[in-house]
């Protein structure tokens, strides 16, 4: 098995772009592909998921310990022939002044060999000492080569190939020239999950053969650790089946589709039937014990929510009978009474008494901090109730609250949420807030959520 970790010097090099590229070209030569993405990412995911043909999970220091990476890693290796995981930002850029949350310690954390694509644009003799900056900025991790990126063309590679093999022992593993078409396709990647594009199988092939005409792939594939990662640190899957009488409704369209798979897994584990719903086409609820609403972009489809007044009326039905529903960002906007924007007005489901107003900026962006209140659904379920949960929000959408009686469920103590001082709206029993959260050791909300179900309706 070979194994990478693709990461870079700045964010906007074109990670996420080789990546993809890489895991297609690869699994074009039908090789098994197992791809990781850092950090509380949903978009990069599915386009890795896509390329690779296998699903793709998140490894974040945030919210997971480092056990839990180690054994979530080594689960989904086994029996792979290549493994890709991507960074984010920069290779020693982290929240953590030591270091300690950045790519580098995750690199190191799974013994994984780096290679850099680095920007080009505007450089030549000046790549010689950023690399030597970075070999020996931390000693211990082992920058194995680099894929140039955005290489103007012949004459620009030689000078920087040339350039690199006389100050440093870094191999160049491949250059990939500038493109229009994949300029074109890179704003399309960071701006448009692949479950929301159509032609998202054309867009990586014409990646993935550029990929593999101008970067070595053979050579990449000998690359491997010296230490295959013991598969005694998987973590033991726990073995429980007393939630296999819950039925849950999970709105998984190119609306709303931002959901951690290995959260998804959780549910699974637990013998929970899920059934998937779609928030366009679907025009009844099924019958369900429980809802849950990801994140996604349904500012792209106010029109065909709104119109969609069967499911909307299902929904609001369901919650006004204490069904229980847990929404997360885009799923809040969706419960809300309208969504504005551009000063259009689209109707919702109108469960949740606030109006959503879109905006050009977003409002609240990274990672947050939020301990659970008294009036939190769950709150009874938690043995620890008043631990702070990391977690992440982002969006461009802020609240007005119709009614001033409005219970909250979290208090942030770092970030935004409705307003900076609250998230989680509480109505009836439904928990919807701006931030996203993922079950981990830290935070095991999965169990929690369905323990609830199994409260309400045992009652």
């Amino acid at each position: 098995m070979s194994n990478i970790y693709i990461s870079a010097a700045h964010k906007s090099s074109g990670k996420t772009t080789i990546s993809i590229g890489l895991s297609a070209a690869f699994a074009a030569l039908k090789y098994r592909v197992m791809t990781f993405k850092k950090g509380p990412d949903y978009i990069d995911p599915k386009w890795l998921a896509e390329a690779s043909g296998n699903q793709c999970f998140n490894l974040d220091f945030n919210a997971m310990t480092e056990a839990e990476i180690m054994s979530l890693y080594c689960r989904h290796i086994n029996g792979m022939d290549m493994v890709v995981v991507e960074g984010n930002k920069g290779l020693y850029d982290g929240t953590n002044i030591d270091g300690s949350n950045c790519n580098a310690a995750l690199a190191k954390l799974l013994n994984l060999p780096i290679i850099l694509v680095i920007d080009t644009i505007g450089m030549t003799r000046g790549v010689a000492p950023l690399l030597m900056g970075y070999q020996q900025f931390d000693k211990d991790i082992n920058i194995q080569g680099v894929i140039l990126n955005k290489v103007g063309g012949e004459r620009h590679e030689g000078k920087l190939i040339n350039v690199i093999e006389h100050y440093t022992d870094i191999k160049v593993y491949g250059s990939v020239r500038k493109s229009d078409e994949i300029n074109i396709l890179e704003r399309h990647l960071g701006l448009m999950p692949c479950n929301e594009h159509g032609e998202a199988e054309k867009i990586i092939n014409i990646i993935s053969n550029q990929i593999a005409d101008q970067v070595d792939l053979k050579s990449l594939m000998s690359i491997s650790t010296n230490e295959i990662i013991s598969q005694e640190k998987e973590l033991p899957i726990e073995e429980n089946r007393e939630f296999s009488h819950l039925t849950i409704g999970v709105m998984q369209d190119s609306v709303f589709g931002f959901y951690y798979q290995s959260d998804i897994d959780e549910f699974i584990n637990y013998g929970v039937k899920i059934i998937t719903i779609n928030s366009i086409e679907d025009q009844f609820l099924p019958s369900i014990d429980a809802l849950f609403i990801g994140g996604g972009f349904p500012e792209s489809y106010l029109e065909k929510l709104e119109s969609n007044t069967s499911l909307k009326s299902d929904i609001k039905e369901f919650i006004e009978n204490d069904g229980v529903v847990y929404a997360e960002c885009g799923g809040l906007m969706y419960l809300a009474s309208s969504v504005e924007i551009n000063d259009i007005k689209y109707e919702m489901v109108n469960a949740i008494p606030a109006k959503v107003i879109m905006h050009k900026k977003p409002i609240g962006r990274g990672y947050v901090k939020i301990q659970q209140t008294n009036e939190h659904l769950w709150n009874n379920i938690s043995q620890e109730s008043n631990k702070i949960i990391n977690a992440h929000e982002f969006h461009y959408s802020s609240i007005e609250l119709l009614s001033n009686n409005v219970s909250y469920g979290y208090k942030v103590k770092r970030g935004y949420g409705v307003d900076g001082n609250s998230d989680g709206i509480v109505y009836k029993n439904t928990l919807a807030s701006y931030c996203h959260l993922r079950n981990s050791e830290k935070y095991p909300w999965v169990k929690q959520f369905l323990l609830f179900i199994k409260n309400v309706n045992v009652k």
